[in-house]
């Protein structure tokens, strides 16, 4: 099994996971919100693990607190 921790990742492996897991990590026209690339900044940048920034989306999600929200598509 592959880890996705800090320490066991360099910062372009990062990067790599990230923009794999979005997807389209320009967030142009697939309905994803420009956001949510740049909400994964600090695993990008070795600040916080990846279940940390889940965690409090998630939280934020489930409470209504206010988070990335849906932009639309740039290209209409």
């Amino acid at each position: 099994m592959t880890s996705y921790l800090i320490k066991d990742t360099t910062r372009e492996e990062r990067e790599q996971i990230v923009a794999e897991s979005i997807g389209n990590i320009s967030a142009l026209c697939d309905g994803c919100s420009a956001g949510l690339a740049e909400m994964y900044q600090d695993y990008i940048d070795g600040i916080r693990e990846l279940r940390e920034i889940n965690m409090e989306f998630n939280a934020r999600y489930v409470s209504g607190m206010e988070g990335p929200g849906r932009s639309g598509c740039a290209m209409q």
